[in-house]
């Protein structure tokens, strides 16, 4: 069965940082493109970063241009988002999720989506 896990939410205080990971089991990770998306209450799902198969190309939402990074570590079938200067608006679950064909930040696009985990930017 196919699926991904996302870990590495929590409580932050402004200006923060935390490390998403997302880690897939049942398939390998290598050969998907992954999204990061997030959903806060009442608003629809951004998609915010996305990350090639191999790793050598991104896509980066204007909204945390400059403070989150997306990398892959194919090997331990594993996906991260580094989310630096937080701010309270970052708060919203985050979601992980595969796409065979491309890097987009279209949530419709993706196949594979795991659970989520709350991050929250609060002092």
């Amino acid at each position: 069965q196919l699926q991904l896990v996302e870990s590495g939410g929590g409580l932050v205080q402004p200006g923060g940082s935390l490390t998403l990971s997302c880690v897939a089991s049942g398939f390998s990770l290598g050969y998907y493109n992954i999204g990061w998306f997030r959903q806060a209450p009442g608003a629809e799902r951004e998609g915010i970063l996305c990350i090639s198969k191999s790793g050598g190309s991104t896509n980066t939402a204007d909204s945390v241009k400059g403070r989150f990074t997306i990398s892959r570590d194919n090997a331990k079938n594993t996906v991260y988002l580094q989310m630096n200067s937080l701010k309270p608006e970052d708060t919203a679950v985050y979601y992980c999720a595969a796409d065979w064909h491309r890097c987009g930040l279209t949530s419709r696009q993706y196949d594979y989506w795991g659970q989520g985990t709350q991050v929250t930017v609060s002092s």
